[in-house]
């Protein structure tokens, strides 16, 4: 049986007056996001629950949690039954939030404890200024997990990042490595670092154009602009999350939850933008930084075929690190968990199976 906690909702961050004025040219509000989510989580079937999370006096992470009971003594922390492995930890991309797992969330919950948690700055959780300096953003999402896992009371887990929550997981095990049992990067963004004379002319004048317009503004500031136009943008440019979620949806449910995720105030965004430099590339790649990650820890990439984001980073560290793991899943692209969610579970459990059986052995 799902359970709610009494939500506490985040407090409103201080904003301009554009901040303000754009709720009311904006369709959409934290209850049509709160429904959006609903929707989607609709199709799960195993129980779980949910709360915000405090890590701070202001500050809350949204968390769903599965396999896990309310600690009678502390009604405002999920605590989690005794299972044989670590909980798997979900870190949703750019943009993402919660739901978007929806078609994992009970497969994935079958073997053990999941968490899946709404990132500093998107979805329900609290979205506050961040730093405009690129390794104080990242500082700021790593301090939150951290508390948030303190709070949870989680002594490991596998992490599991996809798109910039690979980044961030990657960036998380390299400051608290004492904390992460396995390291799983799906599709991760920002670690190859921009070649250092691009090739310009195979970018079209138009881009090059658009994105030198854009620069000052947030990647989604257009969404927002749009106003009531907003919606049908998202239904219209990114139709193929239809697609990706034909199996459980027949109409726009998707691509509403993904609007009203990108509509609200923005702040996660802004810390992305302030981490990258043109055409998205990271600041501080982190191809120059994993091989630092302690050697006792696991890591498996996971990519789709199709995807645009280039695999190459991993092949690059798997020649440094031979026993990291590199996994493809045919007919994917970049969201592999919602293109082929079956192959992507199955995969994500055979390794849980493998790091649990090699725990084992270990002990006797």
């Amino acid at each position: 049986m799902r359970r709610m906690a009494e939500e506490v909702p985040p407090a409103r961050e201080r904003s301009s007056w554009v901040l303000n004025w754009l709720p009311s040219w904006c369709p959409t509000s934290a209850s049509q996001l709160r429904d959006a989510e609903e929707k989607m989580l609709s199709s799960v079937k195993r129980p779980f629950s949910r709360q915000h999370v405090r890590v701070s006096s202001s500050t809350y992470l949204w968390t769903l949690a599965f396999s896990t009971h309310l600690q009678p003594r502390s009604p405002s922390v999920l605590q989690i039954q005794a299972w044989p492995r670590p909980p798997l930890v979900l870190l949703h991309g750019f943009g993402g939030g919660v739901a978007l797992w929806a078609q994992n969330l009970d497969c994935l919950s079958s073997s053990g404890p999941v968490y899946a948690l709404d990132m500093l700055g998107f979805g329900r959780s609290s979205r506050p200024a961040f730093s405009s300096d690129p390794e104080g953003a990242e500082d700021q999402f790593l301090g939150a997990l951290e508390e948030w896992r303190e709070k949870v009371g989680l002594e490991e887990m596998v992490l599991l990042g996809h798109n910039l929550g690979g980044y961030l997981a990657a960036a998380y095990t390299l400051k608290y490595p004492h904390r992460v049992k396995y390291l799983l990067l799906v599709e991760p963004w920002g670690f190859p670092a921009r070649p250092e004379n691009p090739n310009q002319s195979s970018i079209p004048v138009w881009i090059r154009a658009m994105g030198a317009f854009m620069s000052p503004f947030n990647p989604l500031a257009g969404l927002r602009l749009a106003g009531p136009l907003g919606p049908m943008l998202v239904q219209t440019i990114r139709s193929d999350f239809k697609q990706k979620y034909s199996s459980v949806f027949d109409d726009n449910t998707v691509s509403n939850y993904i609007y009203h995720l990108n509509a609200q105030t923005p702040s996660g965004e802004t810390a992305f933008k302030n981490m990258t430099i043109p055409y998205g590339w990271a600041k501080r790649p982190m191809l120059e930084r994993i091989g630092q990650v302690r050697a006792d820890i696991p890591i498996s990439f996971i990519y789709g075929s199709r995807s645009s984001i280039d695999s190459d980073s991993g092949y690059a560290f798997k020649k440094t690190r031979p026993k990291v793991e590199i996994t493809v899943i045919r007919g994917a692209g970049h969201y592999v968990f919602a293109d082929q969610p079956d192959d992507f579970n199955q995969v994500v459990l055979q390794i849980l199976a493998r790091m649990e059986k090699k725990s084992e052995g270990l002990k006797l």
